[in-house]
């Protein structure tokens, strides 16, 4: 089996094992403290897109990376990952979830209507421009 695997792949390996041709994947080994620090700054009674947060630290990958860093919010850290939201302003977390992500914005004076935040052009913070009140 192993030496139809190296002829299929063009390998020569010890042992018969296939050598590994790709690197690890920079996204997944990533180091998250610039995004957390970033969304640390986040004003309260605002929002930020993923995409807005991966524009202004380049990330590879875009929202999504925005968003697997999300993911991987670490807890009791202080990181206000409530004020991250969809394209639009819309909440992409999935329930129970979500519901404490409406809640948080809501304590904030945010409105939240059909998984939407309301006046989301007035609410959305962009990260490296000046903030106006609101």
């Amino acid at each position: 089996m192993a030496e139809a695997i190296d002829r299929k792949v063009g390998a020569t390996s010890p042992r018969g094992l296939v050598p590994l041709q790709c690197c690890i994947d920079k996204v997944n080994s990533m180091n998250w403290s610039s995004v957390y620090k970033l969304v640390k700054t986040i004003p309260r009674g605002r929002v930020t897109t993923y995409g807005g947060i991966a524009r202004a630290l380049k990330l590879p990958g875009g929202a999504r990376t925005a968003g697997r860093a999300m993911a991987a919010c670490p807890s009791g850290r202080g990181i206000p990952w409530h004020r991250v939201v969809g394209a639009g302003g819309r909440l992409l977390l999935r329930e129970p979830t979500v519901y404490l992500q409406r809640k948080l914005l809501e304590s904030e004076g945010l409105r939240v209507l059909e998984k939407r935040i309301e006046n989301f052009a007035v609410r959305h913070w962009q990260p490296g421009k000046k903030s106006r009140r609101v």
